[in-house]
């Protein structure tokens, strides 16, 4: 595939994946997902693409190489994660919960550690802004996983902030570190 249409794919393919994240975010905080069932095979189906979405960044030649850098085993887990959500439904939908808060605060992780890269690489602008956001969706993420609410209603929320904030995230890295190089003809 063609360096720059395969950075052009996982940007674009990264968009919109978080503005999905973001819908089923706020489709989970209003109360209209309210089906199980529904959410995992939505949750599943965002994994799957995600993953593939991650892994062919981490194979594009994006100018910066920050945004993708940690992608192929994180993009390999996600896509494995939401098969599994999808096959195994009946096994896993008491743990949907704690399985993507897991997910949400292991891909903050990456963002952090990508901030700091983007700081080292002269992103003085950027890097804090973009770490905040990783940070708020770490602490979103830890807080699905640790319950201090055993509401349900107060989970959904929750859940659907943190589905909002991965979004977020994920649109901010690639609409700010993601850069096509582009060939000038002769």
């Amino acid at each position: 595939m063609d360096s720059q249409l395969s950075v052009k794919l996982a940007r674009n393919g990264y968009i919109i994946v978080s503005l999905l994240f973001c819908l089923t975010g706020i489709w989970e905080c209003t109360g209209l997902l309210t089906d199980i069932r529904l959410l995992c095979t939505l949750v599943g189906l965002l994994c799957i693409t995600c993953g593939l979405i991650k892994m062919i960044g981490y194979f594009s030649n994006d100018l910066y190489c920050l945004a993708f850098q940690y992608d192929f085993a994180f993009g390999l887990l996600m896509s494995s994660v939401g098969c599994i959500l999808l096959i195994r439904f009946q096994l896993l939908h008491p743990f949907i919960y704690n399985i993507l808060g897991l997910i949400i605060l292991t891909d903050s992780v990456f963002k952090i550690q990508m901030c700091m890269d983007a700081k080292r690489f002269g992103m003085h602008r950027l890097w804090w802004r973009l770490m905040m956001v990783a940070i708020a969706t770490g602490v979103l993420g830890a807080l699905i996983l640790i319950r201090p609410f055993q509401v349900s209603f107060l989970l959904d929320r929750w859940f659907g902030y943190a589905l909002i904030s991965e979004g977020i995230l994920n649109l901010l890295v690639a609409i700010f570190t993601v850069r096509v190089t582009k060939i000038h003809p002769l």
